[in-house]
């Protein structure tokens, strides 16, 4: 039996244990502290909530999550079948633009929007110059400020959620099985609907279910828009009526929502497995189109990268470099640029060696308690902001009073917040909601380290942990690498958590232009909004090199 299986069989150390129990209740603590909030309210709260807020919340957000669902499954089954099963002119090119929604938070997407498509926006100002009409209301428009218009634009930016799974599908689906039904008559729709969806259904779920809890947990776009989901109850019941209680027992409501989702994901994927050869398979051969057929797929591909990303992108340039000729660089914009790089660089740091050393927890301690802590330190990925925000309260509330009673004990005096009202309790914040994103891209990571490597290094004396450091991390820093930088583009992003526990008179990107939205001064959050699409601009560029790597494997 070899040195590092041996490993794997022992008791895990006492330190281990200790850090694993911590993790665990950092992760499950909001939620328990979530539930004890709730109960403090008052039952005479939910009478009000039960006839005025839930009701319509409930409405709103269920009748959200269904168009999303629909236009994001749609959206992005469609073009992943289009580039994966066709070829024709600039395919690659949409293939590769496709992603770039990606990089637009939805919040931004609506800001954009609001401004251009505004009655005295550039749209309907041009469109009214061209047809000689002199009022708004000679010109009826449809009010984007409703949620059909907020089920168009969060579809046609989450949609690369199932895009991305999707097409890989398809292209690592056998050619073989695909040429078995045309030869049994079926044409091209029948081939998609009756081969390539049944099998693709497992990853259009997980795309769709992970798109759904990105439109749970927004608030800006949802607000910008005017519509009251459950999450922008949340966050008006806290902020602006200050109540905590009635806050906390929404997002309850919205727990079991997410909870729901997971559910059903999970239903979704039942038994969905389906077995190949031995043999490597031939992967998909396209089908080359010509003329309009090739016009009208280039069309389709490029209709929801326009949407998604260019008319917004170039809208928020054009603002930008407009408010920076006609005022300068607003003067808080160095703050705020500080400010969400120190945030957004202690919770990536934190979240990159806490990351790697869950990830490899199965190879330092015995493999099931490493699998178990793996899948308890990921469920915060499954929490919106404002849920976390909330149930965050209480143990930073606890851990800042116990610090103050250990220090008046030993110093006599205790020590100014550390959690509650401070940076810790937003770096806290991001830590617990992202850092599944640096556990699977180091369990990725490590995964790809050969077996027998660990194992020369434990015959020649190595321990576990000069093994984990001396080998394993040096074969795995480019995935952390790459985990870092996307748990960092998430921080910038993130709007919720940021508005609800960012200390007080500190402004970041996200909360500068969720502020100039509100406002109603679209230009002066542009040059803000623009610096969030460029981070966000990293991701899209990681996901596209290792597509590219995953494409000349299947070659």
């Amino acid at each position: 039996m070899s040195p590092a299986l041996v490993q794997t069989l022992r008791a895990p150390p006492l330190a281990w244990v200790a850090a694993g129990l911590a993790l665990t209740g950092l992760v499950l603590s909001p939620l328990v502290s979530l539930a004890y909030e709730a109960l403090q309210g008052s039952g005479e709260l939910w009478p009000h909530l039960l006839e005025y807020v839930l009701p319509q919340a409930i409405l709103q957000t269920a009748g959200l999550l269904a168009g999303v669902g629909l236009a994001v499954t749609l959206i992005g089954t469609g073009t992943a079948w289009l580039v994966a099963a066709y070829d024709f002119p600039g395919r690659r090119l949409i293939e590769v633009g496709l992603l770039l929604p990606m990089a637009v938070p939805t919040y931004i997407v609506a800001f954009a929007y609001l401004d251009l498509l505004h009655p005295l926006g550039p749209v309907q100002s041009t469109l009214r110059e061209t047809l000689g009409l002199a009022s708004p209301r000679d010109l009826p428009f449809p009010e984007l400020r409703s949620l059909p218009g907020c089920i168009l634009l969060l579809g046609f930016v989450l949609y690369p959620y199932v895009y991305l799974p999707t097409r890989a599908l398809f292209l690592m689906q056998a050619a073989n099985l695909l040429e078995a039904a045309r030869t049994l008559g079926h044409g091209p729709r029948a081939v998609f609907a009756r081969v390539a969806l049944p099998m693709a259904r497992p990853a259009v779920a997980l795309g769709a279910s992970l798109a759904l809890m990105e439109a749970l947990n927004d608030i800006g776009a949802a607000e910008f828009l005017g519509v009251r989901t459950l999450t922008v109850q949340v966050y008006a019941t806290w902020i602006n009526r200050s109540d905590l209680p009635g806050a906390a027992q929404i997002a309850l409501v919205m727990l079991v929502v997410v909870i729901g989702l997971v559910a059903a994901e999970r239903w979704a994927r039942r038994g969905r497995g389906f077995a190949g050869t031995a043999q490597r398979p031939r992967s998909l051969t396209r089908t080359r189109l010509k003329g309009s057929r090739a016009a009208a797929a280039f069309l389709l591909g490029a209709t929801p990268v326009a949407l998604g990303f260019l008319i917004p992108a170039g809208y928020l340039a054009h603002a930008a470099a407009a408010r920076i000729a006609r005022a300068g660089i607003p003067e808080t914009l160095p703050r705020e640029i500080l400010s969400t790089v120190l945030y957004a660089g202690a919770a990536t740091l934190i979240a990159g060696a806490i990351g790697f050393l869950v990830a490899a927890s199965p190879r330092l301690i015995a493999r099931r308690a490493g699998a178990a802590l793996i899948r308890v330190a990921s469920l915060g990925y499954a929490l919106p902001g404002t849920i976390l925000a909330i149930g965050l309260l209480g143990p930073l509330a606890m851990a800042d009073s116990a610090l103050a009673a250990a220090s008046t004990a030993m110093f006599g005096a205790a020590p100014a917040l550390i959690g509650l009202g401070t940076g810790g309790a937003l770096v806290t914040a991001y830590l617990v909601r992202f850092l599944a994103v640096a556990i699977g891209t180091c369990e990725a990571g490590l995964s790809r380290v050969p077996a027998s490597l660990p194992d020369a290094a434990r015959m020649l004396g190595r321990g576990p942990v000069a093994t984990l450091g001396q080998v394993q991390l040096p074969l795995t820093w480019p995935a952390l690498v790459s985990g870092a930088l996307l748990v960092f583009v998430d921080c910038v992003k993130e709007l919720p958590a940021t508005l609800l526990l960012r200390p007080l008179n500190v402004e970041t990107l996200a909360t500068h232009l969720y502020g100039e939205a509100v406002r109603g001064t679209y230009e002066d959050g542009a040059v803000a909004a623009l610096l969030i699409v460029i981070v966000g601009l990293i991701p899209v560029a990681i996901l596209l090199r290792l597509g590219s790597r995953g494409q000349q494997a299947l070659r």
